[in-house]
């Protein structure tokens, strides 16, 4: 089968290897679309994330779905879940999976990810596609379970005004579901001018192009919310949110830093007694509200992915990545 393996910042290479061995109470799994996201970004541009680096040819993705090979369910389209915690840890017990130390994560090291053309995986974390869910639709299942996760962090209630200060796929998938939720409004930014336009067609009421070291003039006079999501994983989005805020809101850091630290004034978020949370990762009912919510017709996939790779082209999709072009860009291992 072909895998394709990061050995490093910028340098990922494809394999013929072996099919997996499955082990009892896993599948094999025929991998159709994976999703390139912000962390597949820092691992490929910088050969790590945070403290974890490539110390063995990694294989990422973790946005993906694709059709079971054998057994009683062969030939079912499933949407992976990519996280497998311990199940009995403190955190796991305290309904907190996705906080779990011993959690084997897809594409993050050691654990290998989808961009192959076969893997196994726990059945119990293959959850069937609605046919609702067409084609490479399957791989963004995830990314929309990640900003559920988000929007609940922020203790978002219908009627609430709402800030997006990123609007790459997961802000774009935030504003869709808060959209839908009943937000009374939706101020969204960017600074690459087609996402600015994405979150408009997206549901956002205004939105505005910035920079990566500021925002629009003005923009903290006019576009006070309840609430702020950080979904750019940089240091001007996040101060975008909390110059944004109400007097004692709340901002919720879903993005991911590429230096593994933020930076931002204090005396701000002191001074509106803001409360910050951070987001990681999501729960498991996150998934299966992303599912149900799709599966309704309630959030819409349609315009998201903009483009789609072979395994063998994989190195210019994670350009595209690095670039920001276009939105939800998707590897395809299979057809």
């Amino acid at each position: 089968m072909e895998v394709l393996r990061l050995h490093g910042a910028k340098d990922v290479r494809v394999h013929q290897e072996p099919e997996p061995v499955v082990a009892p109470g896993e599948e094999l799994v025929r991998i159709t679309a994976v999703g390139l996201c912000g962390s597949d970004l820092h691992w490929y541009e910088d050969g790590g994330i945070g403290e974890s680096v490539v110390e063995e040819p990694l294989v990422l993705g973790h946005e993906m779905g694709g059709v079971i090979m054998c057994g009683p369910r062969e030939g079912e389209r499933v949407i992976v879940e990519p996280a497998n915690p311990c199940g009995h840890c403190d955190v796991c017990r305290a309904g907190n999976a996705n906080l779990c130390l011993d959690v084997k994560f897809c594409g993050h090291a050691p654990i290998h990810g989808g961009l192959r053309t076969l893997m196994s995986w726990p059945q119990r974390l293959l959850l069937p596609a609605p046919d609702s869910v067409k084609g490479d639709d399957i791989a963004l299942l995830e990314p929309l379970g990640v900003g559920l996760h988000g929007i609940d962090l922020g203790h978002f209630k219908a009627g609430m005004s709402t800030g997006v200060y990123g609007s790459g796929p997961i802000g774009l998938f935030i504003i869709r579901a808060l959209k839908a939720m009943g937000a009374s409004r939706i101020v969204a930014t960017d600074a690459k001018p087609h996402r600015v336009e994405a979150a408009l067609a997206s549901g956002a009421d205004e939105a505005y192009l910035t920079t990566v070291d500021g925002q629009p003039e003005g923009f903290g006079d006019i576009a006070k919310v309840d609430v702020g999501f950080e979904a750019a994983g940089e240091d001007a989005a996040l101060e975008s949110a909390l110059i944004n805020a109400k007097l004692g809101g709340r901002v919720v850091v879903v993005g991911i830093p590429p230096t593994n630290q933020h930076s931002f004034p204090a005396k701000l978020a002191r001074g509106k007694g803001l409360t910050i949370a951070w987001s990681r990762r999501m729960k498991a009912l996150h998934m299966l509200r992303a599912i149900e919510m799709v599966d309704h017709g309630i959030v819409p996939l349609d315009g998201l992915i903009t483009a789609t790779y072979p395994l063998n082209e994989a190195a210019r999709a994670f350009d595209d990545l690095v670039a920001r072009n276009g939105l939800k860009i998707i590897v395809k291992p299979t057809e």
